[in-house]
């Protein structure tokens, strides 16, 4: 006997730390690999500018050549954590923030400002 077949939309978790434990191009290759198998990604730490980059880089290659819909990605604005001691010092230090990512054809954003990003999964 069988059990049951579940069936929806996979959503993975990411954490800080395994996403640090990684280079940027490993980031980017899970990313695509897991959103082209249908998955939706938070990622705890989103991905710096360079890294979206070459996320969207590398989707557009992938689009060209095979029948792949691309992906939806958001993420909370940048924040800036200037202290007054990095200020005098010229530094600052910008902290990325949660991203969610997934196929465009399930993940559609409704909604999205500084502290909260809505989004409709569709299977």
């Amino acid at each position: 006997m069988k059990g049951p077949v579940i069936k929806g939309i996979q959503l993975d978790l990411i954490s800080e730390d395994m996403l640090d434990s990684m280079t940027s191009m490993e980031k980017v290759r899970l990313i695509l690999d897991e959103v082209r198998n249908g998955k939706i990604l938070v990622l705890e730490k989103g991905l710096t500018p360079s890294e979206q980059t070459k996320l969207i880089e590398l989707t557009m290659t992938e689009i060209a050549q095979e029948d792949f819909a691309g992906i939806e990605i958001e993420s909370y604005p940048v924040k800036q954590s200037d202290t007054f001691i990095n200020k005098l010092l010229g530094k600052t230090s910008l902290k990325t923030r949660l991203t969610v990512i997934g196929p465009a054809a399930q993940l559609k954003t409704i909604k999205k400002d500084r502290d909260l990003i809505s989004a409709l999964v569709s299977p």
